[in-house]
Formats: C-alpha cells, structure tokens, sequence
C-alpha cells in the first residue's frame, strides 16, 4: 500500500476524514442544481445545455451524503449551484441539513436574484451565512457579465438578506481586466456602506468559453490590492472561514473584511480542506482536476446502506490530489463549466 493510502486509511475506526497529504477533510461544498437563472460569462456558455432530472442527486440523497459526512466530522458545508434557489425544495433541504447534530455552518453562495423572496425562510431554516456574488454596480455592465441578471433585482435581495437577519454576508467579485476591474473601489464602498465583507477572485479556468480571452482578461489579486490600497489602508489578517479566501482588514472600516481567492498567483491547495459534491453524485476531489467517486452509483445501489457510503468516501480521500494546476495561457484542462462542478 501507498504511503498516502495508509495515512488516509488509519485509524478506520476515527471518524475524521483526512487525505493521502495528512489534510483533515472538514468541509464539504455540495451543489443542488446546475441550472442557473444567470449566463455568468466566466461560469457558462450562453446557450448551455443542463442536465436531465434522472441524472441529478434527489433531495434525499443530497441529504444523505450531507449526513453521512456531518457523521465523519465535515462541520462546515456549501450548498451551491448553479444557482441553489432556483431549486425547488430547497428551503426544506436547508432545515433538515441545519438541523444534523456537529454541523457548525451551513452556508449557500447565491447570485442574488431570489432572495427578494427566499431570504426570511432561508434564515428561519437555519442557513448561517451567505455568500453573494456581485461583478458590477453599473446595470449594463452587470447585464453584459450576467447575460439576463438585472442588478437591482440583486440588490434588493442583498436588501432582504440583511432584514431577514443575515450577518457576515460576503460579495464575491471575479475581477476581468478591462471589463470590471475599474469598479474594485467603487464595490469595495459598497460593502463598506452595507456592512458586507467582499472577496475578490481571479478567473477560473473552466470550461470552454468564446466570450472573451482568458489570458487577457486576467487580473491577479495582487493588482487588485494594489488598486485598494490606492483608497484605502489595507491591514492583514490572519482569520479564516474555512474556505480559500485570504483576509485582510480596512484601518477605515476595521468592521468588514476584504477577501482574496487567488488559485493563479497565490496558490492555496497545500491547506486544502475541501471536497465537493457536484448535483450529478460525483465526489469531486479537487475543484481544478477530475479526480472523483461515484456516489450516486452507491446510493442508487445500494439505498440507505450508510456503510458503503461511508467507505466510498472514506476510500475518496486517497484519490485527492495535492493541488491543481491552472494555467490561463495553454488550453483549457478542464471541460467541466463551473454551474457542474458547484460554485
């Protein structure tokens, strides 16, 4: 056996997961839908095809997979999409996953759009946090990155998330060179004036795309603090919320916190504690390879046999890589959109 098998296989009987790199495996980000009421440039084709019902998780067996890894000590789980309310039923799903004994977070990314009407039954759920994603304050440009988003549609739903009694809420800006990068101040007030925190985040290579060029719409993190620190006086952090983000503060607004997920120019794979769960069943074992398990063929089955799901994931652990390699120059490496693999 494989010296990564046997650090990711010991003590068997300890229900932590931890990978063939000696990562304790806590969180798990499990996408709901890959459809989306948005075209986001970077995540999709404008004419994308989604999947047929068959071939997605039930709500149930979301559930179960949610279970059976709260079971093995994750604490912090991502409901994803797509985007995760256009799902019908997911406010039920959000009450019982809340509800699992040792869960600390259950958190959602959203474009926004419906928690005009979604935000009050969120909360009363038990969704803790939520992040929000928010490219552009100007409607045109927010339509153009967006396709079919309409930004005070978003807007109001950031609105409602807040009176619903939604704290902590993060903006998650993809920054496009020549496309958005002239707003980064003008968000950044933003989340100062809403008490939001805000992440910025370089571009993902995923998926094919013919909107625009990668490798020319690219803007590192470090060009977007440099452009903040030309405003405002940045102060690091060293605090966490589990995820990639890298944190730093504001000496003019010391209440919000300014986040920098940098998968190009600050790799972050080496204190990876993430898994994924795409709506397909597939066990993703890192956002930029196709290392991955099959858990729906388990659940499907073999359903309600809790045992043989835990050992599917348990023996998923050896397969997570160290890290991914990106590259915004070459060809795409990996086919997948980022509405199929969960945001």
């Amino acid at each position: 056996m494989k010296l990564k098998e046997v650090i990711a296989t010991v003590n068997a009987n300890d229900t932590t997961l931890v990978d063939g790199f000696n990562r304790k495996i806590d969180y798990l980000r499990m996408s709901v839908t890959d459809r989306c009421d948005f075209r986001c440039v970077y995540c999709m084709a404008e004419d994308m095809q989604f999947l047929p019902r068959q071939r997605i998780l039930t709500l149930e067996e979301l559930y179960q997979v949610a279970e059976r890894f709260v079971a093995m000590g994750t604490r912090k789980i991502r409901l994803t999409g797509g985007e995760p309310l256009v799902r019908s039923g997911i406010v039920e799903l959000c009450t019982r996953v809340a509800a699992l004994p040792g869960l600390r977070e259950l958190c959602m990314t959203s474009n926004g759009s419906q928690l005009g009407r979604l935000a009050k039954p969120l909360f009363d759920a038990g969704l803790s946090r939520l992040n929000i994603s928010l490219d552009s304050l100007d409607p045109q440009r927010f339509k153009a990155l967006t396709r079919t988003g309409d930004l005070h549609q978003v807007i109001a739903g950031i609105d409602a998330a807040h009176t619903a009694g939604f704290r902590r809420t993060k903006l998650n800006c993809v920054v496009l060179k020549g496309r958005n990068d002239g707003e980064i101040n003008d968000l950044v007030r933003f989340a100062i004036d809403r008490e939001l925190d805000i992440s910025f985040i370089e571009e993902m290579p995923l998926g094919v795309i013919s909107e625009h060029q990668r490798s020319e719409s690219y803007c590192s993190s470090d060009e977007v603090r440099a452009r903040i620190a030309e405003q405002f006086t940045l102060i690091e952090s060293a605090e966490s919320t589990q995820g990639p983000s890298r944190y730093w503060r504001l000496a003019e607004a010391p209440q919000i916190r300014i986040g920098f997920i940098s998968p190009h120019s600050h790799n972050f794979c080496g204190s990876c504690n993430r898994v994924r769960l795409t709506v397909e069943g597939r066990l993703l074992l890192c956002l930029g390879n196709e290392h991955a398990s099959d858990l729906k063929q388990v659940l499907r089955a073999h359903p309600g046999d809790s045992a043989r799901l835990d050992k599917a994931i348990r023996d998923a652990m050896t397969l997570k890589p160290y890290r991914h390699h990106f590259d915004i120059n070459g060809d795409v490496q990996i086919l997948r959109f980022m509405n199929m693999t969960g945001g």
